[in-house]
């Protein structure tokens, strides 16, 4: 049986449709989209963490087998629970920089400390 992770919460913090767009920028408001496969990504990946510290499994890869996903693939995704709470705060805004992307974390190891993430994360917007 595979446990169930809910992300209807997260749709109402700002998940919005490409069409929905116009009518923000109609009346003077920014677009804010945030992109979803790394909003999902994140969001799984807190999911587990707190599952891992809360007690209720061991391992990643128990978590996978629970959810039916290769233990890499979850292993990889607990990964993003170390970015630092700024960037995962824009994440969440749909203000990350436009090619910060999840294959981007998927392909590249995520650096060590606040200050060299908030660089890389700068490099992006350059």
């Amino acid at each position: 049986m595979a446990m169930e992770t809910s992300l209807s919460w997260l749709c109402r913090i700002g998940c919005r449709k490409p069409d929905q767009d116009h009518d923000r920028r109609a009346v003077g408001m920014s677009a804010v989209v945030p992109y979803q496969p790394l909003l999902t990504a994140l969001s799984r990946a807190f999911h587990w963490q707190q599952l891992l510290d809360d007690g209720v499994v061991d391992t990643g890869s128990e978590i996978a087998n629970r959810e039916g996903l290769h233990h890499f693939t979850v292993n990889e995704l607990l990964r993003l629970t170390l970015l630092e709470p700024d960037i995962v705060k824009a994440i969440y805004a749909g203000q990350q920089p436009r090619c910060m992307s999840l294959l981007w974390f998927q392909r590249d190891p995520l650096p060590e400390g606040c200050v060299v993430q908030r660089e890389v994360a700068a490099w992006f917007d350059a």
